[in-house]
């Protein structure tokens, strides 16, 4: 699972929180957009679907083919491919995502917490004073 964060810089047209923050990261399903390679056209920039894998062009007009998937699937976040580049765009609450400052490695251990230390919950003898 990768985390993303709604970016600070206003970067949420609609105003709406986004709650897609915690995202699966599946490998591409194609290495181009389909659509895009069976009309001979050569998109600038891929969004991968991160639910399914799926590629398409970042093409932000109507019907364009990241966006028709998004209308088709109704799954939420898509990521960019781009090597120099890294966010994320979260169709149904509007909102670009980017990547926490220090990310925590996919094998990093969760550090167990302990409760010793702690105080010991009050003890009640049945009810009586």
């Amino acid at each position: 699972m990768t985390r993303w964060t709604p970016r600070p810089d206003g970067g949420r047209p609609s105003e709406k929180p986004c709650f897609h923050t915690w995202t699966a990261y599946p490998p591409p399903l194609s290495e181009t957009c389909a659509s895009c390679a069976a009309s001979g056209r050569a998109p600038a920039d891929l969004l991968l679907c991160l639910t399914c894998g799926h590629v398409g062009c970042s093409d932000s007009s109507r019907g364009a083919h990241a966006t028709a998937h998004f209308d088709s699937s109704a799954h939420p976040v898509a990521r960019t491919l781009a090597r120099d580049r890294d966010w994320a765009w979260c169709y149904e609450d509007e909102a670009y995502l980017d990547p926490p400052e220090n990310p925590l490695p996919h094998s990093a251990p969760r550090t167990p917490e302990s409760v010793l230390g702690l105080p010991a919950p009050a003890r009640h003898a049945g009810g009586r004073p």
